[in-house]
Formats: structure tokens, C-alpha cells, sequence
């Protein structure tokens, strides 16, 4: 097997680990030190990132279903299209968000991985109206960002 198929392989076994609900296994892929980013999170590095995705699967099990297709390995990682289906927030807001994912792949271990999203298609669901009308702007994107680091901070606890 060649580097880029052995990165294509990573890629779908954390998908399916995504798909079946399975942290333990979904993380077991990243570095110690692995650098996510999101448009909700932000930069998360090591512990933080891995507890981000113990916390959406726990507080997700109910209704979220995670789709993914178009993996590609490269010789330095690859990446890949997901979609998440779930609900949001004390409204239980339906999401459908598509994601288009990165990774950097060192000795079979993912050290970065990078999501990106439409954050104004994402708040328009998220939010409602407050989404639609400022979900572009600056301010509400950071505010989305604290909250979610809070919420992660409180799970950790």
C-alpha cells in the first residue's frame, strides 16, 4: 500500500469511527499534539480537540448522523467531505452542515486537521433570524466561538 492510499485509509476508518458514534476510536487516529480548527471552535490543540469530539458525540447520540465520501489521500494527508445531520441547542434547530476536511498525516497519526463550513448557512440554522441577519459578521462568529469553548470547558469539568 502506498502513502496516499495508507492516508486515504486513516481518513475513512475515522469517518466510520464518526459515523458509528465512536470517540475512543475517532480519536484514537490524532497525534497527542493534533491542531484542529473549525469556523465554531476555533484553534484547538491536543486534549482540547479530542474533548471536542467526546463532547458532540455524547451530547449528539441522539440525532446525529454523520455521512462522508470523496476521500483522497496525498502524500502529506488528504481529505475528505462530510455531512452532519443533528439537532441544535435547547430548540433542537435541524442542522445539515457539509464540511470539507484536511488533514495533515504524520507516521499514521493525524497532526492537523481543518474544517471548513459555511458559518452563515450554519448560524442561519443554528440561530434563526439573529443567524440569517449576522451570521457573517465578525462579532457573531466570535461570540459563537466563546460559547462553544465554554460548553467545552463545562463538559471537561
Amino acid at each position: 500500500m502506498n502513502t496516499e492510499q495508507g492516508h486515504q485509509q486513516i481518513i475513512e476508518q475515522f469517518y466510520t469511527a464518526f459515523q458509528q458514534l465512536d470517540a475512543k476510536n475517532m480519536i484514537a487516529y490524532y497525534d497527542d499534539n493534533i491542531l484542529f480548527e473549525d469556523p465554531a471552535f476555533g484553534q484547538l490543540r491536543g486534549e482540547q480537540a479530542k474533548n471536542m469530539w467526546r463532547m458532540l458525540i455524547e451530547r449528539g447520540k441522539n440525532s446525529l448522523k454523520v455521512n462522508f465520501y470523496d476521500v483522497q489521500g496525498s502524500a502529506t494527508g488528504g481529505n475528505a467531505t462530510w455531512e452532519a445531520d443533528y439537532l441544535f441547542g435547547k430548540d433542537r434547530r435541524p442542522i445539515h452542515n457539509i464540511i470539507q476536511a484536511k488533514f495533515i498525516i504524520r507516521n499514521g497519526k493525524i497532526v492537523e486537521h481543518t474544517d471548513q463550513f459555511s458559518f452563515w448557512k450554519w448560524a442561519t440554522m443554528a440561530l434563526g433570524t439573529p443567524g440569517r441577519l449576522f451570521g457573517f459578521t465578525p462579532f457573531l462568529r466570535n461570540k459563537v466561538r466563546k460559547n462553544t469553548r465554554a460548553a467545552l470547558e463545562r463538559y471537561v469539568k
